[in-house]
């Protein structure tokens, strides 16, 4: 593995894809909001994962031939493409399987793009700053480069239930020990200028919820399941061992069930522009 290549600490399994699918469901519909296609733009989609986003970008852009994304996993590429057959959109988006850092693009799509994007890859990179560079490259002068990633600090939940805080603390620490950095949603601007981009706007996706909203069951279990699928590197992390990390999961799922919870978390969702005009 490259000093530059993704270190991820959720994994591809068939419950890890049920979670994205998930996740993609309650995120979705705001980040097209954000993005703001008006149609006829040239999309690429880097590090697409299950390909729900990268579907709804081309959508959004005009149909069939708007929208290239590339995924290095072939277990995610491999449910991209069944979701897209399952929902009739074959050949809505040309997945392709590739590494972000060196995207399969023919020499004459370099610099064509309208907008590059990128969501919840930033965060597994030890060198973020690689990609951005890769998709200030792809798009043509005055495209526009939108990432979107976690700052895991933020998280916050009420009422405390019992060992979470140190779970998810852990959970923190995993990435860290992996060389990645868990708070790079605060640090886009910083990334998008460093790279040579204009930065033109933050904003936040909302993903928390309270109890008695629809979608804070699905939360609370999205939260779930991501502790568990990384339960391995956080036990790693020396901070947590497996009888801690049950605990506070249990405790987790019985906090999800009451009356009175709230879970705050955000996306950040940072946009920039290449300089030029073309």
């Amino acid at each position: 593995m490259s000093d530059d290549a993704p270190r991820y600490v959720h994994g591809t399994s068939p419950r890890e894809q049920e979670r994205l699918a998930l996740m993609n469901d309650i995120l979705n519909r705001g980040a097209l909001l954000l993005i703001g296609l008006r149609g006829g733009e040239r999309v690429l989609d880097l590090g697409c994962g299950t390909g729900q986003l990268s579907r709804d970008l081309a959508r959004a852009a005009g149909g069939p031939g708007r929208a290239v994304a590339i995924e290095r996993s072939t277990d995610q590429l491999r449910e991209a493409r069944r979701l897209a057959h399952d929902a009739g959109e074959e050949g809505l988006v040309d997945f392709r399987e590739g590494d972000a850092l060196s995207p399969p693009l023919r020499d004459e799509e370099w610099s064509r793009f309208d907008l590059a994007h990128t969501r919840f890859l930033l965060e597994h990179l030890p060198r973020p700053i690689a990609v951005v560079r890769v998709m200030l490259r792809a798009v043509r002068p005055g495209g526009r480069i939108i990432l979107q990633d976690e700052d895991h600090d933020i998280l916050r939940l009420w009422p405390e239930p019992e060992g979470v805080g140190a779970l998810w603390r852990a959970y923190i620490s995993s990435y860290e020990h992996q060389g990645n950095d868990p708070c790079v949603g605060r640090k886009l601007p910083a990334l998008l200028h460093e790279a040579g981009a204009r930065p033109v706007r933050s904003s936040w996706i909302d993903f928390g919820a309270c109890a008695g909203q629809a979608r804070f069951p699905a939360l609370v279990e999205n939260m779930a399941r991501i502790l568990e699928g990384a339960q391995e590197a956080i036990v790693g992390t020396g901070l947590l061992g497996r009888e801690g990390c049950r605990a506070a999961l249990a405790a987790l799922r019985l906090w999800g069930e009451r009356p009175d919870a709230a879970l705050y978390y955000a996306l950040a969702c940072v946009e920039g522009v290449r300089p030029g005009t073309e």
